[in-house]
């Protein structure tokens, strides 16, 4: 994993959806880096564009205007293919909603991405992953068989599970008490800290922000601030400015 430099970028990024006068613009001149071996916050109202920013930055949606960068490769000028195994090979995806396939066990959840990359397993990865969050006792256990915070380590497990590039987490603590919550949280910023992977989450909870290393704060579309090792009453001031004050600590 580089780190320290970019491995994702989003360069003067628009989109906008619909046409005339009803034309939503969800971004308006995006500019962010996204640096390696980092965990960043993506804040923001409702409306701001922070979880249409996240889908444009990991190909799930596509620009209007501008570019996105994923390790060096410009994700416009991919095929639907290229795209999708860049997907697969490079960027793991955490959800609010587990979506773990139910027939499998926590190991076949985990594996899955590996398998389907037609890649050989890395064991000693694996047990890594497994061992970081706890989850060595219930490998064998199917999703309906886990209580919800073990169901989203289960889910961050597989997201690591191809060493990506970049890991997404779209308000992965929001259908989880704040205790459980916090520990998902803790799992992802250790997987940054001790295993070198980077991280970028969309939250609107400062609580959680504050387990990232830097936040950016959107409005309208725009980023307009940006804080470092953020505290709860430094996130609650800026989202107070721009009518964004939400807390579900």
């Amino acid at each position: 994993m580089t780190i320290n430099v970019p491995v994702a970028r989003l360069v003067g990024a628009e989109k906008t959806y619909g046409s005339g006068p009803n034309a939503v613009h969800a971004l308006a001149g995006v500019d962010l880096d996204v640096v390696g071996g980092r965990f960043l916050a993506v804040m923001g109202p409702s409306g701001s564009g922070k979880s249409t920013l996240m889908h444009c930055l990991a190909g799930l949606d596509t620009l209007t205007r501008g570019s996105v960068i994923v390790g060096g490769t410009e994700l416009g000028s991919l095929s639907d293919r290229a795209l999708t195994r860049l997907r697969r090979d490079r960027i793991g995806f955490v959800f609010q909603q587990f979506n773990l396939i139910p027939t499998l066990t926590c190991r076949e959840n985990i594996e899955l991405p590996v398998r389907l990359a037609g890649r050989r397993l890395d064991r000693a990865w694996f047990d890594t992953i497994v061992g970081a969050v706890g989850l060595g006792h219930r490998l064998d256990h199917r999703p309906a068989e886990l209580s919800g915070g073990q169901q989203q380590r289960v889910a961050v497990a597989r997201a690591l599970a191809t060493k990506p590039d970049l890991m997404f987490a779209d308000e992965p603590t929001g259908n989880l008490d704040s205790r459980t919550g916090a520990e998902i949280l803790a799992f992802l910023r250790d997987a940054v800290d001790e295993l070198g992977q980077t991280v970028a989450m969309v939250t609107h909870d400062p609580v959680a922000s504050t387990y990232a290393h830097g936040a950016v704060i959107l409005s309208d579309g725009r980023i307009v601030d940006r804080v470092e090792e953020p505290t709860v009453d430094a996130v609650l001031d800026l989202l107070t400015n721009v009518g964004g004050l939400t807390c579900s600590a």
